[in-house]
Order: C-alpha cells, then sequence, then structure tokens
C-alpha cells in the first residue's frame, strides 16, 4: 500500500511534480518562441505587431506555470475546500497577470499613438501613466471579486478615501490636470522650443503627471510643475508653423551704392539659404534698410530656418560669407568716425579761421 501524506499518495506528488515539469518545459519553449517573435516583429516598421508580440511574450510563461500549477492541484485530488481556494489563488493570480500584460500594452499603443499624431521627437508619459493606473485599478477590482470580496463597499471606502486624498494632494492633482490640459489643448508639444515669460527657453522633452521638462540650447533639464507651467505666458517657436524667420542686422558705410549691395546680400543669402543645414532653399531673402547711424546706414537681411535652432548655423555662415565678399568687392568695413569742425576767434584781418579734423 503506498504511503501517504495528509491523505495524498507519493505517486500523485510524484505525478503532479512530473506536470510542473512539463509545464515548466513549455513555459521555457514558449519564452524561446516568443523571443524570436519579438524580435522578428521588431524587424517591421509597423508598431502594433511590436506590441502584439510583447503580450504574447508577457504571457507566455506566467500563464503555462498557472496552467501547470492548476492540473498539479488536480492530479494531487486535494480536498473540494482546498481545491476551490487554490483554483481561487490560482484565478486572482491569472486576473493579475493578464493586468499588467495589457496594461503594459495599452500603454504603448497610447504612447504610439501620441507620437504618431505630435512626430517622433514626442516622448508623453502622463498619458501612458494614466492608462496603467486605469487598468490596473480594474484588474485588481476584478481579482477582488474572483476571491470573493465585495468590492461594493470597497468602493464607497475608496470614494470617501479619495476625497480626503483629493484634499490632501491637491497641488499634486492640480499639476495632473494641468498637465493633462496643457496636451489636450495642444499649446505645447514635446519637441517644440518655447520661452517662458519667467525666462527659461528651450526644447520640451516631456510632460509627465507632475512636471514638464525642457532642454536648454547647453543640454541642461529644466523641470517645471505642470500648474505654473499652464499659468505662465510663454512664446512657442514651432507654431504655427516650425520653419520661422532669422533677422541678421548689419550695417555699411555712406558712401557705398545701397542697389549694389542689396544685391550681394541676396546673392550671400541664397548661397546660404542653399548650402548650410537648416535652411529653406526656396525661400525668399529679403533686405530692409532701416536706419541712419552717426557714419553708417543700417539693414536687416531676413533670413529662413527650419526650426529655432538652426538660426545660429544660418547667422553664423552668413556672416562669414558677407565678410569674404565684402572684402573681395572692396568694399571698406564700416569704421566708426567722426568730422569736427572748429571755428577759432577772428584775427587781425578780421578772418576767422576753420580747422576741420577726421577722427
Amino acid at each position: 500500500m503506498p504511503h501517504a501524506f495528509h491523505g495524498v499518495s507519493w505517486e500523485r506528488f510524484v505525478a503532479a511534480a512530473v506536470v510542473m515539469v512539463a509545464a515548466l518545459a513549455i513555459a521555457v519553449v514558449l519564452r524561446i518562441l516568443t523571443a524570436r517573435l519579438f524580435r522578428r516583429a521588431g524587424d517591421t516598421r509597423w508598431e502594433w505587431d511590436d506590441l502584439v508580440a510583447r503580450l504574447v511574450r508577457d504571457l507566455a510563461v506566467p500563464l503555462a506555470l498557472l496552467t501547470g500549477a492548476w492540473f498539479a492541484a488536480k492530479t494531487l485530488e486535494l480536498p473540494r475546500g482546498t481545491l476551490t481556494v487554490a483554483g481561487r489563488m490560482l484565478t486572482a493570480a491569472t486576473i493579475l497577470v493578464v493586468s499588467f500584460a495589457l496594461a503594459r500594452m495599452i500603454a504603448g499603443a497610447v504612447t504610439s499613438v501620441a507620437s504618431a499624431r505630435q512626430g517622433t521627437a514626442a516622448n508623453v508619459t502622463i498619458f501612458a501613466n494614466i492608462t496603467r493606473v486605469v487598468v490596473m485599478g480594474i484588474g485588481v477590482l476584478i481579482m477582488l471579486q474572483s476571491l470573493g470580496v465585495s468590492i461594493t463597499p470597497l468602493l464607497g471606502a475608496l470614494g470617501v478615501g479619495g476625497l480626503a486624498v483629493a484634499l490632501a494632494l491637491q497641488d499634486t492633482l492640480a499639476n495632473v490636470i494641468a498637465g493633462v490640459y496643457v496636451l489636450a489643448s495642444k499649446t505645447i508639444e514635446p519637441g517644440d522650443y518655447i520661452k517662458l515669460a519667467t525666462g527659461q527657453e528651450g526644447y520640451v522633452v516631456d510632460i509627465n503627471w507632475r512636471n514638464t521638462s525642457i532642454r536648454t540650447l547647453s543640454d541642461n533639464i529644466e523641470v517645471i510643475p505642470n500648474q505654473r507651467f499652464s499659468d505662465t505666458i510663454l512664446t512657442n517657436y514651432h507654431r504655427p508653423a516650425q520653419d520661422m524667420s532669422v533677422m541678421v542686422y548689419a550695417k555699411v558705410a555712406y558712401d557705398v551704392d545701397l542697389d549694389a549691395v542689396e544685391k550681394l546680400l541676396v546673392a550671400v543669402g541664397k548661397d546660404v539659404m542653399a548650402d548650410v543645414q537648416g535652411g529653406v532653399e526656396d525661400a525668399d531673402v529679403l533686405v530692409r534698410f532701416d536706419d541712419f547711424n552717426d557714419s553708417t546706414v543700417g539693414f536687416h537681411v531676413i533670413l529662413r530656418s527650419d526650426e529655432f535652432g538652426d538660426q545660429f548655423r544660418i547667422k553664423h555662415e552668413f556672416l562669414k560669407r558677407l565678410h569674404r565678399a565684402l572684402r573681395k568687392e572692396g568694399i571698406a568695413p564700416p569704421y566708426w568716425h567722426h568730422r569736427v569742425v572748429v571755428d577759432e576767434a577772428p584775427g587781425e584781418n578780421g578772418a576767422a579761421r576753420r580747422d576741420e579734423m577726421a577722427l
């Protein structure tokens, strides 16, 4: 007669162990296959197959082990009450695993949609985080219901407790709501170059549940709370279009031919637009003479750049080429000078003497 342990024979222990080993082997095989599937999906340009492949990879091993545990429990022929408890525990674990996998896939889908609508530079974690919390919350409630826990009183308690939490975390909730409002209104989006009334400026990197991160031109990250960010006045250099005008100010001497200088400026500007990265090749180069200084005529050259960060390279290259062209044409630089006239008192013959000096 076989030996028994708490009413379960050793043969059934061995059979249950064999079932678990088989489940583990199946899990290993599924892990290898799903890893290949995930790599194959990553080679395509379609993002949705990556999400499905990740979901299959996340569910394959846990579900294989949980299914093996259930069949092992059935093999042991546990008492009805024990088997019922084991079944509820395994069901709860399955719901939790599926909830985690679905939360990850749906958050990835939300991120993919946001990236498609806002460009490749978009990195909006606030929507993904809210999606994860909602899906996981629903999964936890379903899990508790499967364990026999009534969720109706729990929801009532959560409502009362949520009010207290909302009062305690009103600043945090204000930042969350402000972040959602900023994204929903499309005032700014990740990748935009902005300048705040408080002086901070840079590229928007991310808008999460609490703050907005911007990357300055010196590659530093500035973090601004969403509530303060939504209340301030800002300039978005990527709205209404990403390309923008670049104004370069310079001067020429009075004695030059302004018509010839204008043609030279337009020619240099068109060369820069065609050759320099970030220049808009088909854009018109405009020259506007706008003031008379003490010894020079000031003017603006209006160029065009693809986006805010390109203007510095365009200005740099334009001034270099303009200096070279002016020297080649023999146009003297606008040196500062003054002409001083001195009238002396009349001499013995009654004539006044006038001296002129150039400075």
